[in-house]
């Protein structure tokens, strides 16, 4: 399941760098937590949780039935 994730998260990618942002990849867990790092100037964004919630989280559970939550580390 991590190389979907990790596949996932590199269509996701250039939107955030286009913002000066990132997103690393840090765990997945058994029960389908994906942990990310939000890196650049996605880290101290007052709209990180809301790009975390509404946008990685919801793109990752769309194309994988796995993913239950994404939490930021």
């Amino acid at each position: 399941m991590r190389e979907k994730i990790e596949a996932v998260i590199g269509r996701i990618r250039p939107s955030l760098q286009a913002d000066g942002g990132d997103v690393e990849l840090v765990d997945v867990t058994e029960d389908g937590i994906v942990k990310v790092r939000l890196k650049g100037a996605c880290a101290g964004c007052p709209m990180s949780t809301m790009t975390l919630k509404n946008g990685i989280e919801r793109i990752l559970k769309q194309e994988i039935a796995e993913v239950k939550s994404v939490q930021s580390v």
